[in-house]
Order: C-alpha cells, then sequence, then structure tokens
C-alpha cells in the first residue's frame, strides 16, 4: 500500500465529497499515513470550507499548505 494518497474532488457537491472522502478514509490500507485532498478555491470554497471542517476518527490533524487548492489529513497510526 502507498503511504501517501490523493483523492481529488474537483467538480463534487458537497454532499458527495462528503461521502468520497468517507469511504476513502474507511478503506484506507494500514501504511498510509496521509491523505491529499485536492479540493480547489478558484471555483468557490463550498468544499474547501467541508474539508478544513470534516471530522473523522482516522484523522489526526490536517495540515493547510501554501496551496489554498489542497489540505492533507494526517492519519493516526
Amino acid at each position: 500500500m502507498a503511504y501517501s494518497i490523493t483523492v481529488d474532488l474537483h467538480g463534487e457537491t458537497v454532499d458527495s465529497a462528503r461521502r468520497i472522502l468517507t469511504q476513502r478514509l474507511k478503506s484506507l490500507g494500514k501504511d498510509t499515513r496521509e491523505v491529499v485532498v485536492i479540493h480547489g478555491y478558484h471555483g468557490g470554497t463550498a468544499l474547501l470550507s467541508m474539508v478544513r471542517s470534516f471530522k473523522h476518527p482516522k484523522l489526526e490533524r490536517k495540515i493547510v499548505g501554501l496551496n489554498n487548492g489542497e489540505t492533507v489529513f494526517i492519519i493516526k497510526i
């Protein structure tokens, strides 16, 4: 399995993006330690807001970097 995976939410609605994130986190491999979530921000901030407020038991923390179009989820060990 991969240490890091990427989930691209471009073009999704907030509800479908939430379902995708929940499903991907539920099915993570044991070796996965981070999930890079690409949500964009030029087309609006609904996905950005949802991702940055998203809660899940597997999430240790979130990293907001210099790229406003992505958020990195750090997975609990």
